[in-house]
């Protein structure tokens, strides 16, 4: 099951695990220059420049946060919970690796725009478990709001130029009446992410795509869609609107087309 960070008031700090190499220094903490002399032998995923982080501001890692709800990924990561304070303050969802807006390597924010795995969901890699004894989320503490600020995260308030956007066509002969259902649901959405060409910001961009993104994996479960084809149309159409943050764009793609087939989306009439 997801949950819409944005409409649910939450800001989720999404620590990974991956195994992957260490980029420099220079990327680890964007913003912060770490010396040479810091070592950094040991530092191997977003707990550590996490933790890297907190120690620069004389904080508690919030990996480390008993007092907020923290789930354990099946992957090794760790989800923090936390409240958003101040709803007429938004913040914009990111990826660690993003060169734009980041906190830090290996670690994302989820927050408008973006959806977050429920505590308790079994997927087919496994289960989403709480840890600890905080089952509901805490304040979104002091510092971490002004890191993402700091970093970019909050969304300005910006008047839009009504967009003019092209026309993103279905793939041809994909036959029957299911997938013709389909087409309607999905291509309206579809349309919503192109129009957000018109802007670099302020238009919803992530909301759009993650939305778009979550109803076709829940109709890629249901057997409404393919896959594949409806992933690479996600992808086109995202790089369309914002082609400077494809790795971005595919992320936002991949977690809410896996999220959205937590629950296949039957279509009215059908099974």
């Amino acid at each position: 099951m997801g949950v819409a960070c944005g409409p649910a008031g939450l800001v989720v700090v999404d620590i990974d695990a991956h195994q992957v190499q260490v980029p420099d220094r220079g990327q680890l903490l964007p913003g912060i220059p770490i010396p040479e002399q810091v070592q950094l032998d040991g530092l191997v995923s977003g707990f550590d420049t996490l933790a890297l982080l907190a120690a620069y501001r004389g904080e508690t890692s919030p990996a480390q946060d008993e007092h907020t709800l923290r789930v354990r990924t099946p992957s090794g990561g760790l989800h923090v919970w936390y409240r958003n304070p101040t709803p007429s303050v938004r913040y914009r969802c990111s990826t660690g690796s993003a060169r734009h807006t980041a906190l830090a390597w290996q670690v994302d924010i989820r927050a408008e725009g973006g959806y977050i795995v429920a505590p308790g969901t079994r997927t087919p890699k496994g289960v989403y478990r709480p840890e600890g004894s905080a089952r509901r989320p805490a304040v979104l503490p002091e510092w971490l709001q002004r890191e993402l600020r700091r970093t970019q995260h909050v969304i300005e308030h910006k008047s839009l130029v009504e967009p003019v956007a092209p026309a993103v066509p279905a793939p041809a002969h994909r036959g029957g009446r299911r997938a013709a259902s389909a087409d309607r649901l999905i291509d309206p959405l579809i349309a919503l992410v192109a129009e957000c060409a018109a802007a670099p910001e302020g238009t919803g961009f992530s909301e759009k795509l993650n939305r778009a993104a979550y109803t076709a994996g829940g109709l890629v479960a249901a057997g409404h869609l393919d896959q594949a084809a409806i992933r690479d149309r996600l992808v086109r159409v995202a790089h369309y609107a914002r082609p400077w943050q494809q790795s971005r764009n595919e992320k936002i793609v991949d977690d809410a087309l896996a999220v959205g087939s937590v629950r296949p989306l039957h279509l009215k009439g059908r099974p």
